[in-house]
């Protein structure tokens, strides 16, 4: 289909797709312990409480670390996903890709190689994340 001025439709398409935002990791060719770095910060300054860092590097293709924190109420979970997303936007890890901003009881945040949940403190507890992703893989836990 021709879209006017030499150009096809295709052609126009994939320049629109060229100066769209990329998410977090996939193209800001940043190492996971930078990412992971500037995320343990970002949090830390936000006051977020019970920072857990989890290494997945060889469990999950998801990522290579998974960080779980909590904050004290829906606006502070909100505060805390909010200064986060700019951190990484800043240091130039492009866009990540956020789920659950609105209710602001759980937040994910996929920053490519490193997963974020932020939580309130009882839906935290209710699905614990960090004791599943803690638990030793079965290979590890039975002996032969």
């Amino acid at each position: 289909m021709f879209c006017g001025k030499g150009k096809t439709l295709g052609t126009a398409i994939r320049k629109k797709a060229d100066v769209q935002p990329s998410p977090a990791g996939i193209s800001g060719g940043a190492d996971a312990s930078r990412a992971l770095d500037i995320v343990l910060a970002s949090l830390d300054d936000s006051k977020a409480e019970n920072i857990v860092s989890i290494d997945i590097q060889g469990k999950s293709s998801l990522g290579d670390h998974m960080v779980i924190a909590s904050g004290r109420s829906n606006r502070h979970v909100s505060a805390v996903a909010d200064h986060l997303i700019s951190a990484l936007k800043d240091a130039g890890l492009g866009f990540p890709r956020v789920e659950g901003l609105a209710a602001a009881d759980w937040v994910l945040i996929d920053a490519g190689d490193v997963i974020v949940h932020v939580f309130r403190p009882e839906v935290r507890e209710f699905y614990n994340l960090e004791k599943m992703w803690q638990a030793p893989d079965l290979d590890e836990a039975t002996v032969h």
